[in-house]
Formats: C-alpha cells, sequence, structure tokens
C-alpha cells in the first residue's frame, strides 16, 4: 500500500464529561476517564483521511500490572467482538469516525490503556457496575445504588445497645487519589481475579489492615496513640487513604469503625455497593464454641486468666452486595466483610464476604469466616462462678444469655440520615424455634437448658450515667415465690473501653436486703469521685462495666448479669449560616461550658467538610471546672453545593462529642 494513503489516527477524543455523566463517575477528582463495565461508551476518532472498507481499525485496551497483560482487541471494520466486548462505528462524517465501545459486564476491573492503531489514546479506570443488570454486583434500586455507591458521607454508629450513638463520616469515595488507592492495592490480584467482586472484596479487605504486608492501617488499642493520630480523631476516610497513597507507609492509627469507614470508601469507588454496619454487643469468641465465656470471683470481678472471650459494647464491620457464584443458590446479597485485625483467615486478618443469609440460617460451613460471624451476632454468653475449695478451684455456671449477644444491628437509612435497624436481616428473633435451630445448625447439638429451673432472675434498669454525677444502680430481682428472702448483692464496677478491655476496678458494691413479694428492686450507688479522675488515664473513650451477683441466703442459689454504663456529656452549641460562597470566608461560632469538677485538658475542636481542602481546629490546653469557652473558626469552602460541617469536640477526659450542619455553599 502506498505509504501516503496510509490510514493513521490524528486524536482520540475519550469524551470525559459525556461519557462520565452516563456512567455516573463525574464526581470523580481525577483527570481521567472513569467507566463503568458492561455499558457503553463513545470515542471521537480523528483520522488523516476518511475511512475505507480496507482499512484496519484496532482498538487495543491492556490492563494488569504484571506480563503478560489481559488484553482486548477490537476492530469495527472486521472482529467488532472480543472477551464479551464490542465495537461499532456509530456515525461517520469524513475523517471523524464516532466508535460506540461496550465493555464486558464481567470484564477486568482496574486501570486500562488504550491504543487505537498506533495512536496511544491514554489511561482510563473501570470499575464495577452496580447500574447493569449482567454485572455481578447489580443492584436494582436507584435510591439503594444512590446510597451505597454515590453518597460520600454517612454515619457509624457507637456507644451500645441502650444508648446509641451516631458519629457523622465522611466516606469521600470521589475525591483526589482515592481511587488510584484502592487499584494499588489490588495490584497483587491477577487479572482474572479483579473480574471477581467476591476476590476483589477480599483483597481490599486484606490490605486494609497493616498487620498484612504494607496495609493501610494499624490497630491500637492500647490507649497510648503518642505516635499517630488517635482512632476518635478521625471523621473521614479521605486522609487515611490520601496519606496511604502518597507515603506508601500504614497510617496510625485506627479501631473497628475506622476500618469499616476506609473499607466502604474503597469498595464504593471500586463500583461495589457497601454500608458500615455495627453490631451491638458483639462477641469475640476466641474458642470457636459458639459462646462467650466469663468467669467471676465471688465479689463479681472478672478474672483475666480465666476470661479469654470478650464482648464488645458495639464492633463495626462492612457489607457488600454481590452475587456469590462462588456458592450455592440462596447466598447473593449483602456480604459481611470486616477488616479490623481480630481473626486470622488463610493466614491472613480478615473476614469475609461471609453471606448475611448463612449466618442468619446458622450455616456456618459457607465461605468465608461464618462460623465467626455467626457468633458475633448470635453467640451465647455464659457466666462462671469461680469457688476456692481447699486450694481448688471449682467452676460453677450461673448464668447462660441466650438474648444478650447481637443487639440493635444499625447502619444508615437509604436516602435518609437515620438509622436502620437491620438485625433481622442476620438472626431471627431471640428466643423463636428459628433462632434457635440456627444455634443448633451451627454448633451441631441442642441447646443447653440446665437453668431454666432458676427461681431467681436478675436485671438491671440503667444504662447511663451523666459525667460528674454517682453511679445509680436499680437492680431488679424476680421471683415466682411472695415469701419474704434475705438475698446477698454484690456488685463490682470497671472502667473499660468499647471493646471490653478493662483498664481498672472502680470498686465493690456489697448489699444484704430482705426483699418480699415476686418483684423488688434494689438501690445501689457509688459517688463520682470513683470515677471521675481516672477518666484520663488512656486516651480513648471509657465505659462502666458491671457485673453483679445475687446469692439466695437460705438456699445458696446464685444468679449473675451484667450491664453497661456510658458517660453522657452536654452538647455545645455551634452557630454557622445557612448558606455561603465558595472562596469566601464562612464563620462558625462555637460556646462551650465545663460542667465536670475538674479541669478538661489537650483540648481540641475541629470542622471537616468535603467543601473545604483539609480540616480546620482550635485547641486550648485546659478548660477549668465551670468555665464556658466562647470562640470562633473561619473556614473557606471550595467546594459548591449542599456541604455537610462536622464539628467535634475531644479532650484527654470527654471524647466523641460533636455539632453538625448542611450549608449551601453558592458561586
Amino acid at each position: 500500500m502506498d505509504s501516503r494513503n496510509m490510514l493513521v489516527v490524528y486524536s482520540v477524543n475519550l469524551e470525559k464529561k459525556l461519557n462520565a455523566a452516563a456512567h455516573h463517575t463525574i464526581e470523580y477528582q481525577t483527570q481521567k476517564l472513569v467507566l463503568r463495565r458492561g455499558q457503553i461508551f463513545s470515542l471521537k476518532v480523528m483520522l488523516n483521511r476518511p475511512l475505507q472498507s480496507h482499512d484496519e481499525l484496532k482498538l487495543i485496551f491492556n490492563t494488569g500490572h504484571n506480563m503478560p497483560f489481559y488484553t482486548v482487541e477490537l476492530d469495527p471494520m472486521t472482529s467488532y467482538r472480543s472477551k464479551g466486548w464490542q465495537v461499532k462505528i456509530a456515525k461517520q462524517s469524513g475523517v471523524e469516525v464516532v466508535l460506540n465501545v461496550i465493555s464486558a459486564a464481567d470484564a477486568v476491573v482496574g486501570r486500562y490503556t488504550m491504543n487505537v492503531n498506533e495512536f496511544d489514546a491514554g489511561v482510563f479506570f473501570l470499575l464495577f457496575n452496580p447500574w447493569c443488570s449482567d454485572d455481578s454486583v447489580f443492584m436494582a434500586s436507584e435510591e439503594d445504588r444512590a446510597e451505597y455507591v454515590l453518597n460520600d458521607t454517612g454515619y457509624m454508629y457507637m456507644g451500645f445497645a441502650k444508648q446509641i450513638k451516631e458519629k457523622p463520616w465522611t466516606f469521600g469515595q470521589f475525591e483526589k487519589y482515592i481511587l488510584n488507592c484502592c487499584f494499588r492495592l489490588l495490584t497483587h490480584l491477577e487479572p482474572k481475579e479483579m473480574q471477581s467482586p467476591v476476590l476483589v472484596s477480599r483483597a481490599i479487605c486484606t490490605m486494609m489492615c497493616a498487620a498484612n504486608n504494607f496495609g493501610v492501617l494499624v490497630g491500637n488499642w492500647t490507649g497510648d496513640y503518642s505516635n499517630g493520630t488517635a482512632p476518635y480523631v478521625w471523621a473521614s476516610s479521605v486522609p487515611i487513604l490520601q496519606q496511604h497513597y502518597i507515603t506508601r507507609m500504614p497510617v496510625r492509627f485506627g479501631q473497628c469503625w475506622v476500618f469499616s469507614g476506609v473499607l466502604t470508601t474503597a469498595l464504593r469507588a471500586v463500583g461495589i455497593p457497601a454500608r458500615s454496619v455495627t453490631n451491638f454487643e458483639s462477641a469475640h469468641d476466641t474458642e470457636k464454641n459458639l459462646r462467650v465465656d466469663i468467669y467471676l470471683d465471688e465479689s463479681g470481678k472478672t478474672i483475666p486468666h480465666l476470661t479469654k472471650d470478650s464482648v464488645w459494647n458495639f464492633h463495626v464491620w462492612t457489607d457488600a452486595w454481590m452475587k456469590r457464584q462462588d456458592l450455592p443458590q440462596g447466598h447473593d446479597g449483602w456480604q459481611v466483610l470486616d477488616s479490623t485485625p481480630q481473626e486470622i483467615s488463610e493466614g491472613q486478618f480478615r473476614i469475609g464476604p461471609s453471606p448475611v443469609s448463612a449466618i442468619r440460617q446458622g450455616l456456618v460451613q459457607i465461605m468465608y469466616d461464618t462460623t465467626f460471624v455467626f457468633t458475633e451476632v448470635n453467640g451465647d454468653k455464659y457466666i462462671w462462678l469461680v469457688k476456692q475449695n481447699q486450694e481448688r478451684e471449682k467452676n460453677v455456671l450461673i448464668a447462660v444469655e441466650t438474648a444478650s449477644i447481637g443487639k440493635n444491628i444499625s447502619t444508615k437509612m437509604v436516602g435518609e440520615n437515620r438509622r436502620q435497624d437491620i438485625t433481622l436481616h442476620y438472626k431471627f428473633p431471640e428466643g423463636s424455634p428459628e433462632e434457635r435451630k440456627a444455634m443448633e445448625k451451627a454448633s451441631g447439638k441442642r441447646p443447653d437448658d440446665k437453668l431454666n429451673s432458676r427461681t431467681l432472675h436478675i436485671s438491671v434498669l440503667q444504662n447511663s450515667v451523666e459525667l460528674g454525677h454517682p453511679i445509680n444502680l436499680t437492680i431488679v430481682l424476680k421471683r415466682k415465690t411472695a415469701t419474704p428472702q434475705n438475698v446477698n448483692i454484690s456488685c463490682s464496677l470497671d472502667l473499660q473501653t468499647y471493646t471490653g478491655n478493662k483498664k481498672t476496678n472502680l470498686g465493690v458494691i456489697q448489699k444484704t436486703v430482705q426483699i418480699q413479694g415476686q418483684e423488688s428492686e434494689v438501690s445501689l450507688s457509688m459517688d463520682s469521685s470513683f470515677y471521675i479522675y481516672k477518666l484520663g488515664m488512656v486516651d480513648d473513650e471509657m465505659v462502666i462495666k458491671g457485673f453483679i451477683i445475687a446469692e439466695i441466703v437460705d438456699s445458696g442459689e446464685r444468679v449473675a448479669t451484667d450491664t453497661t454504663l456510658c458517660f453522657l456529656y452536654s452538647a455545645f452549641s455551634v452557630e454557622m449560616p445557612s448558606t455561603s460562597k465558595v472562596n469566601q470566608p464562612l464563620t462558625i461560632t462555637c460556646n462551650f461550658k465545663n460542667t465536670l469538677p475538674i479541669p478538661l485538658t489537650n483540648i481540641k475542636f475541629s470542622v471537616e467538610s468535603l467543601g473545604l481542602n483539609n480540616m480546620k481546629s482550635w485547641e486550648q490546653e485546659t478548660v477549668p471546672p465551670g468555665k464556658t469557652i466562647n470562640f470562633q473558626i473561619e473556614c473557606t469552602p471550595v467546594k459548591t453545593g449542599p456541604r455537610k460541617f462536622i464539628v467535634k469536640f475531644i479532650s484527654r477526659q470527654v471524647k466523641e462529642v460533636h455539632a453538625e450542619k448542611v450549608v449551601l455553599i453558592t458561586k
């Protein structure tokens, strides 16, 4: 062929604005085109001459990190199909050709290079596609997609079952470097593995944890965060992933809600629908026997060397939405993924994906790690009394609680800034035949009911303490008889973290009372001076854990229960305008009073928003008891639209007090 008549590609326009709008990717802060698989996209090709029937117009797509690359070759003139991809000429006008390309619905996701003949057409990202009915992450509801794929803010639910607190969280999956970071976490996967949301989500989950080969986050529950950022300070995934991307080093430090927040961000970024989920009263079963064993001495104090299991006040993981083509039918939909480093799975710290349907039914053999998650939401709690008998210890079972684990499982409601209770997705109603059958299926044996003949039952009314006030407990005792009986009550109170990690014992309250009637209430009290000076002993939010043993004096029958009390602290007031202009100063006015009888130290107020380039903060060493402080923080919005501003207060003694407001930013 005459070289002067050879077909030459002069330019390729990836039509970024048009394609990004159609693919719901316009928000990604990247110069590169971002596409979703299984969906049509257009290219405008400029040639040196009009296309002729004998011409070759070869499109070559390459992805992968190691040779050989995964390659797709298409030519609208000859082979317009390859590996499930298709191309056709949509329009031809002189030297301009518009091509329509559809990638396969199960295409390899990742970073692609594209060539048209010899012309380097640049780089684009290909994501999973919840809008495509043939994609294994397809989600039918537009409202669900808007929440679980496109929403870049949300909430973490913390505290405990009877006193749930919401923590605003910025996922920020579209922010600068986030997508690059997420795909860099997957460089160890083969291209074929990059087709599967099961393998991609498990790999991202693995790479969240720094205990697994250079992962994103270092877990720390020691209470000492001096060589990093304390976990409670984070309110966004964005600075964590950006820092990791730039430094290639693990970020210090995270706890469960931080691990979940960053994992949810990463999954949404690559196109897998995801939500952060909180399980209250979450069991951590170290012995794999589907129960939590707690050992107490006769005063109600826990015995640390025997009590290996724990119950976390709350635990946060991530659910991801996908078909499970690797499993028997019936396990599509939400899958639990947990990147908090607490369980080894196939040699790495990770959990899942574990189908919520399998967890509910007690099908613990279904992959991955379903036994561990089943116990987290549906384990039984056994309380043992360790009796000293002539230098020998004897363990007596004094309580079996089948309904205390896995409470108020929570996530953000679709389209609303409210909590949704999804407990019944994970388990049948407590005490129902179906729930006990699931436990039987999981454990392979019938439930133990040897304590059902007990005549005395015990419970606690309270679930919170106002900071600076006494601890007041009301113990409710129920019996089948109305005969007067003397009862010894022993209540041991600990100061501990949300994971059940005991920091100090506050003391033991003991009382002998005569109870009359079938139901009696007994009041116990401890002065605030027993806990107030210990609040700053570790740099963590603390709760009070109480173990109560009641013994009928005549018969020697003992029963036990436990309770968790969270600290309440009065909110602070924040004033900011409802509207503001981009690139113009916005002033936030704060008013805060220290209501405690002790000074608050290491005080920091911070403002975060996706509308700002970076976090703004205001710090003060000390606020004396009873003192009120007023101050202003000035920040400059850089993005338009309705933007949530989160104002957060932390100190050594008091954690996690926040206020929030949505401000409309206009040009």
